[in-house]
């Protein structure tokens, strides 16, 4: 099996040039399925702090760049939406968040927000001994009481070190979120509505943005001043502090 991607195919998300060279490096299996960016990509073409996958190796063997609190030891482990990195030696702190387009970007924060990520519940289900299991987006699974107030397509923030629930956000109008694909990717507004769409078809998310964002979104090809529309999959509930730059 090929450890090569062409850069052609990549998906929408990854944040590489499509023209510059053939191929560029796959991502392991691992957290957040083919839309994870390899941290080689993040770490070469994205902060260059490394010039090759050799030296990527090196920077990683010393145990000083974590994923959601945790050392990392393989390049190409891939990196996704709302992942924590942190680069302990520069006490550098990012969040990954959808940007123009799309693409993964890196948002600068402080180290007492790296301590914990945002997660998407995208599955919950009950389980032996009448707890339920919740599924993240990225894959991660907690286990929390069967009468707990969590539900589908509600955010969570969990700290790194324990997996402890430290907020939630309920999907819901009035809620603030953002889009993290489709034409509307990296968009911010409130949820004006949500049209339940019978049948197996997904459900539409119509949000409500200030003027700024509106005038924004216009420019950029959006639907329509005031807002856009986009479809449930693509809409997470996000923390005031998301914008505004301060902690979880």
């Amino acid at each position: 099996m090929t450890k090569h991607q062409k850069r052609l195919s990549v998906p929408k998300s990854w944040p590489v040039e499509r023209k510059t060279e053939t191929f560029t490096v796959k991502a392991d299996a691992g957290p957040h399925g083919e839309a994870g960016v390899p941290l080689l990509i993040v770490l070469r073409d994205v902060l260059e702090y490394a010039d090759s996958r050799k030296e990527a190796r090196y920077a990683l063997n010393q145990d000083n760049v974590l994923i959601n609190g945790k050392a990392v030891s393989d390049e190409e482990r891939p990196v996704g939406m709302f992942d924590i990195l942190a680069f302990t030696e520069r006490e550098e702190y990012y969040r990954v968040f959808p940007g123009e387009g799309g693409r993964l970007a890196l948002t600068p924060i402080d180290e007492e927000s790296a301590g914990s990520k945002l997660g998407k519940i995208v599955n919950k289900q009950h389980i032996p001994g009448g707890d339920v299991q919740l599924t993240l987006h990225d894959g991660q699974t907690l286990t929390v009481e069967e009468d707990s107030e969590y539900g589908g397509n509600d955010s969570i923030v969990v700290a790194n070190d324990d997996d402890e629930i430290v907020a939630h956000f309920p999907y819901q109008e009035g809620e603030l979120v953002t889009a993290v694909a489709g034409a509307h990717a990296g968009d911010i507004g409130r949820i004006e509505e949500i049209q339940i769409t019978p049948g197996s078809s997904e459900n539409n998310v119509i949000v409500e943005q200030d003027d700024g964002d509106s005038e924004a979104s216009a420019s950029e090809g959006g639907e329509a001043a005031g807002g856009f529309e986009t479809v449930e999959e693509y809409v997470v509930v996000i923390d005031e502090n998301f914008v505004e730059g301060g902690d979880d």
